[in-house]
């Protein structure tokens, strides 16, 4: 997955970059599963990501872009440190060089533009052309690249080349993190060394549902894990097995069931050293039996006024020779360009929905929102990982476990062998 990771953070910039966050939900070998949130805090450092400093830049509001958008840590490679401390516990013994050695090549001797890459850079070209660092990467010649053209961000080659060569830790506490502070400051943003000093992922229980196809886990707060298992829960007492797939019933019950989980989003997901309850009690089946309650096929619920998720991606290995790992990343934008920083070649992101409200952001100077994540089930040995369905893996992981792998974390090539 660190491999995976990596790479897709070179070939397709525009939903991944390291400057995000990552969350990880693991089944080990003997059933436990863990999750990891490498989810990066807002700046600290005093007046930096105040209200007041917004305020005297003359915004009510935090920006969709520019440096004080990119207003919290980056924590996605402390997410990747944590998995493979978790890795290495159960045998795993690939060299972080070798995890790296693709991405590093692609984004070296260059990677192929996706249609998708030129349709973003082209549409958003007005926002982004003027962003710190952005036209350097993204805009060789000035203009958006076409289509299959090599794209090649040295600086990202080298930037991976010190992580190899100096270890993960270097992006906090090392000389990237020197570099990346210093970047950081020049554009503007309120990140400082001290605050990448701060940052450490974190391995933690992820929340679970009881399911009547298996248990489902997902990641806790900051995240959105709470929302997709609580979507889950409220489905499985309806009666969605008894309608017709794609019917209006169908959808109807979908949307009221999200209706539902949007609304203990808005109500309790924040910092979690803010939530007033414990997310797992939400998930608990007295309190989906209450809220189900209110599902009705004749009436319609009314919609809230909170925002939908941001911008992310998600994946993971699930075959006969790796264990499963679901690993979601963040961007939070689109091109992932909150500023780019020049020398350690890292894109930065903001901390939070554009339409957040300063006072509600940066009360305590930790970002609100974070990166919806969804639970995946192991596919059968019939069916392909990448066919399989999105949102019922985890149903069958607390049951079953395949074997430790050395790759197990890593899995951006097609083979798996144990060492």
């Amino acid at each position: 997955m660190v491999a995976a990771a990596s790479t897709i953070a070179v070939v397709y910039p525009h939903m991944n970059s390291i400057g995000g966050d990552g969350f990880w939900v693991i089944v080990q070998p003997d059933g436990k599963t863990v999750a990891i949130d490498a989810c990066g805090a807002s700046a600290s450092a005093a007046s930096a990501a105040t209200i007041d400093a917004y305020r005297a830049k003359g915004l009510s509001a935090i920006p969709f872009r520019g440096p004080m958008a990119a207003n919290t840590v980056a924590g996605t490679i402390s997410g990747w440190e944590q998995a493979l401390g978790v890795s290495a516990k159960l045998g795993g013994r690939m060299p972080l060089a070798r995890l790296l050695e693709d991405a590093t090549a692609y984004a070296e001797h260059g990677a192929p533009v996706t249609l998708g890459l030129a349709e973003t850079i082209t549409a958003k070209y007005d926002e982004l052309a003027g962003v710190h660092g952005f036209a350097e990467v993204f805009l060789p010649g000035g203009k958006p690249p076409a289509p299959a053209s090599l794209l090649r961000q040295p600086k990202l080659a080298a930037t991976l080349k010190t992580l190899a060569e100096e270890g993960l830790d270097s992006f906090y506490r090392g000389k990237l993190a020197r570099l990346l502070a210093m970047d950081l400051q020049a554009a503007g943003s309120p990140v400082s060394a001290e605050d990448l000093a701060a940052h450490v992922g974190q391995v933690k229980p992820p929340l679970q549902l009881a399911h009547s196809a298996g248990t489902l886990f997902n990641t806790a707060p900051p995240t959105q894990g709470l929302v997709s298992l609580a979507i889950l829960g409220l489905l499985d007492r309806t009666p969605l097995a008894g309608v017709q797939a794609d019917s209006a019933d169908h959808v109807h019950l979908a949307v009221e069931a999200t209706k539902l989980a949007f609304g203990l989003r808005d109500r309790y997901i924040t910092d979690p050293a803010l939530m007033a309850v414990d997310p797992q009690s939400l998930l608990e089946p007295a309190a989906l039996d209450a809220l189900a309650k209110k599902i009705r096929l004749d009436t319609a619920i009314p919609w809230g006024k909170g925002k939908g998720p941001a911008t992310r991606s998600g994946w993971g290995p699930a075959t006969p020779a790796v264990w499963p790992c679901l690993l979601s990343k963040a961007s939070i934008t689109s091109s992932a360009a909150a500023s780019c920083c020049p020398r350690p070649a890292s894109t930065g992101r903001t901390g939070a929905p554009p339409s957040a409200s300063i006072p509600r952001i940066c009360s305590r100077s930790r970002r609100a929102r974070s990166p919806f994540t969804r639970s995946i089930r192991r596919p059968p040995a019939s069916r392909t990982a990448a066919s399989w369905s999105t949102a019922t893996w985890a149903a069958t992981a607390s049951r079953r476990a395949s074997p430790p792998c050395s790759r197990a974390t890593s899995s951006s090539a097609s083979r798996c062998s144990r060492q």
